[in-house]
Formats: C-alpha cells, sequence, structure tokens
C-alpha cells in the first residue's frame, strides 16, 4: 500500500515538472519572439484576403433602390428650384473681393473723418447745458424757467433783440398749447428754432449754362482764402471745372496762399499785378473759365472794414464786373468769424447793403461759444448759413443743417 501511494506521488510531481518546463518555454503574450537567425528570413504566413464583391451596376436612367439620405422637408432638387429666386454664384474674382473692399474701407474712412455737429460744438453747447439740466429737473413751468431760457441766449450772443422775440413766440405757443411740463416746453422751443432756421436756401446755388460766379467778401482773417480752397475741393470732387480769382491785389500773400491752394486742389488760377484792379482779375476769371468750358469762379476780394466806404464801393464795382456775359454771380458769400458775435451781425448788414449777400459762410464754429449769431443772422437780416466751419481741414467745412445744428446744442 505504502509502494502504491509512492508511485501517484511520484507521477504527479512528474506532471507538474513537465507542465512547469512547458510553459517556461511558450512566450507570454506581448512577449517578443526572438529574431531569426541572420541570414535566414522569417517565414511568414500567406495572407488570402476575402474577395470583395464587385460593385452592383448603376443604372443612370433609374433612380437608385439603395438607401439613401431623406431630403430635408422644404427642400428642392437643384433643377426644380423656383427659376424667380436669384441664386449668388459660390465664388467671386479677385477683382470684386478687391472692389468691395476698397469700397468698404472708403466709405469708413470717410464717415470716420466727417465732423459731426454734435462732436464739434462743445463750447457753445456748454452754454445751454446749465438750462437744459435745470428745465428737466423741474417738475412745473414758472417765470424762473423763462428767465434761465433768456440768460443761456443772451450768453450764446444771441442779441436782446432776436432773444425777445424767440421767448414771446414760445411763451405764445405754450399758452396756445396748453403745455404744462417742463421737457414739453423744451421740445417745443427746439421745434420752433428749427423751423425758423430752415428758412430760406440753404443750398448753393449753380445755374448750368455761363460760368458761375461766386464771390466770397468778409473783413481780413476770417478765413475767405482757406474757405474757398474748401469749396473748391468739394466741387471739383463733384465734377465741377474750377477757376480760382485771386481778387486780393492789395495783398501780395493772399495771392500766393490761394496759389498755394490752387496747386493742392488742381486748379487753374487767375491773379493779377500787385495793387492791380481787382475788377480786371475777376473779369480775366470768368473768360477763362469761358474758354476752358469751366462750370464755377470762385472769386476771393480783399477784406475790408465793413466801415470804409470807398472799399464798399470798389466791392460794388467787383460784383458789376462779373455780371458781364459771359459771367453770372450766383451767389455772394460773406464769411464770417463766429468768435465775433454780435460784431459779425453789424458787418453783415454792411455788406448786404453794398453787394446783396445771398449766403452766409460761418467758419471757427467750433471754438466758440456764441453759436448764437447763427439765430441773429437767420432772425434779423433773413440771411441763411450756407456753411459752417467746424475745423483746419477740407472736410471740416460743412453744408449748414439746422436739425443737427439745433439739437447739438440742446443735446
Amino acid at each position: 500500500m505504502e509502494i502504491v501511494i509512492v508511485v501517484v506521488a511520484v507521477l504527479v510531481l512528474a506532471s507538474i515538472t513537465i507542465g512547469f518546463v512547458a510553459a517556461r518555454r511558450r512566450p507570454s503574450r506581448g512577449e517578443l519572439l526572438e529574431p531569426p537567425p541572420a541570414g535566414e528570413a522569417a517565414p511568414r504566413p500567406a495572407l488570402h484576403p476575402r474577395p470583395s464583391p464587385p460593385p452592383p451596376e448603376t443604372d443612370l436612367n433609374e433612380p437608385s433602390s439603395g438607401v439613401g439620405i431623406a431630403p430635408r422637408p422644404g427642400d428642392a432638387p437643384p433643377d426644380e428650384r423656383d427659376p424667380d429666386i436669384a441664386v449668388e454664384p459660390d465664388r467671386q474674382t479677385v477683382a470684386e473681393i478687391e472692389e468691395a473692399l476698397a469700397t468698404a474701407v472708403e466709405a469708413e474712412q470717410a464717415e470716420a473723418v466727417r465732423p459731426r455737429f454734435r462732436d464739434r460744438l462743445a463750447k457753445a453747447r456748454g452754454v445751454f447745458s446749465g438750462f437744459v439740466g435745470s428745465v428737466l429737473s423741474r417738475t412745473a413751468i414758472d417765470d424762473q424757467t423763462y428767465e434761465e431760457l433768456e440768460e443761456a441766449l443772451l450768453r450764446a450772443d444771441v442779441g436782446v433783440a432776436t432773444t425777445t422775440v424767440l421767448l414771446e413766440d414760445l411763451r405764445a405757443e405754450v399758452e396756445h398749447k396748453g403745455i404744462t411740463e417742463p421737457h414739453v416746453l423744451l421740445e417745443q422751443f427746439k421745434g420752433d428754432l428749427k423751423a425758423r432756421l430752415a428758412q430760406g436756401d440753404h443750398e448753393l446755388t449753380y445755374e448750368p449754362g455761363a460760368p458761375n460766379v461766386w464771390l466770397f467778401v468778409g473783413v481780413n482773417g476770417v478765413g475767405k482764402t482757406t474757405t474757398i480752397a474748401k469749396v473748391a475741393k468739394v466741387q471739383q470732387a463733384g465734377g465741377r471745372r474750377v477757376v480760382l480769382a485771386a481778387g486780393d491785389t492789395f495783398r501780395a500773400a493772399a495771392a500766393e496762399q490761394l496759389g498755394t491752394w490752387a496747386e493742392r486742389v488742381d486748379a487753374d488760377l487767375v491773379r493779377g499785378a500787385e495793387g492791380g484792379d481787382p475788377s480786371a482779375v475777376i473779369f480775366d476769371a470768368v473768360q477763362r473759365a469761358a474758354a476752358r468750358e469751366a462750370d464755377l469762379v470762385l472769386a476771393d476780394t480783399a477784406g475790408r472794414l465793413h466801415t470804409k466806404v470807398n472799399l464798399m464801393e470798389e466791392l460794388r464795382k467787383v460784383r458789376r464786373v462779373a455780371e458781364r456775359p459771359p459771367g453770372r454771380v450766383t451767389e455772394v458769400l460773406l464769411v464770417l468769424d463766429a468768435t465775433t458775435g454780435q460784431n459779425g451781425l453789424v458787418q453783415a448788414k454792411q455788406f448786404t447793403d453794398a453787394v446783396d449777400v445771398t449766403g452766409v459762410v460761418l467758419t471757427k464754429l467750433d471754438g466758440s461759444a456764441k453759436g448764437g449769431i447763427v439765430l441773429a443772422i437767420q432772425t434779423d437780416l433773413g440771411l441763411p448759413v450756407k456753411l459752417v466751419g467746424l475745423g483746419e481741414t477740407v472736410d471740416d467745412l460743412l453744408p449748414f443743417d439746422a436739425d443737427d445744428f439745433v439739437e447739438a446744442l440742446f443735446s
């Protein structure tokens, strides 16, 4: 019995030993096999891929019976689209893209440089800001409301006479319409100012045919020569041919300055001898314009005090000569410095009596707190303000806009 047990134990031990040795000789998973000896290539099993079935023949004349992507509701195949609906091209040419970008950039730049009344009338707006704040804080209209408005108008150099007219008209409107709220009174006053300032023709007059002559008159130092150059630039940009006439023959620097501007804006210049007859210069300029089929003659004149009778008479002569065929005077523009205030109103009266001023160019309005001169000119003289200067560059000379001006003062 003991012998049997020993034999069984030996057999079991032998089985375990054989299994252990076999396991040591077999490589485990992930263990790399030893490379074959040099010069012998390791045998590789042949791979026999399963042949793919041939693609089914497709009949182009019949719809596929396979599974496809269902169209979304409302979609139609390309050949069934509504012919009235325009389909944009998939691609743009390089030239089209560059042109579109250039147009967008130009528009953005023009908008960026173009001044706005509100941005440039900070000083004039400051005069009315106290009144606006006081009115909007009130709950009722009383005598103090009108007194504060009167004070603001006088500080803005509107003038006593014009201020009186404005207040009387406002009181009448408030009573007639039964206005009781201060903010409504403010809107009523703004509306009255806009209507008053919009009266008259604020456009620069141009009549096709003979060369139009625009005379620029005013005292020394108001910016006539610079204004002429800016107007020339704008008119030429609009497609009109311009001739500049250096009618200020008393000041050599004036002709030189206008000549410099003529080169910058690419306009013809006619000038005479220093101390010569300004009427002759204007006449020659009209003849030059007619010969070259130009549209406009922008004529500078010597600055003169409105109190000098002989100089004002000379200005009358200049206008008479400019009217001779083939010329035609369609504008006599009085250039005023906005910072002069009520003194500008006196100048306007004298120049209007001498040469029938048709409109006013108000320069340096951006640097003045006396924006009320616009109201005085329109109310007392009935002269429309046609252009306003809000800075030094060509783009800073703008057509006058009554709505923008009033909103800039009371915003």
